[in-house]
């Protein structure tokens, strides 16, 4: 799959986010590696979320939310369907973490296929 198809893939990653939390991330950039699409997401916290963060436990609630609320996300049949008719696989597992203080989320899609290899 060429560049296209990864920034095709971050662009619905973006539009998901978007429709799902209120705001999508301010950068996004997507890479297939063998059966894993990796997307890092820079900007992704509202003004309010900035300002809990300035205690101990915002930061916590935060972290907490933004982790629990992306699985659930993805657990939603519409969505993994929308991902994997772009890129002919199915996900197996999902993973996601926020660094909160540095505003960078990483969600891996792991699907049942190498995503490299030209679509059939």
């Amino acid at each position: 799959m060429s560049r296209n198809r990864e920034h095709e893939f971050s662009n619905l990653v973006r539009e998901i986010r978007k429709e799902q939390v209120g705001n999508g991330p301010r950068e996004i950039t997507t890479r297939f590696v063998d059966t894993w699409a990796v997307s890092e997401m820079k900007g992704n916290l509202t003004n309010v979320e900035k300002f809990m963060i300035t205690s101990p436990e915002g930061k916590r609630m935060v972290h907490e939310a933004r982790t629990e609320l992306v699985k659930k996300i993805y657990d939603c049949s519409d969505i993994r369907d929308k991902f994997e008719k772009l890129v002919h696989a199915k996900i197996i597992r999902v993973f996601s973490d926020i660094n909160i203080e540095e505003d960078v989320a990483m969600t891996t899609f792991v699907f049942d296929r190498k995503l490299g290899d030209k679509l059939k």
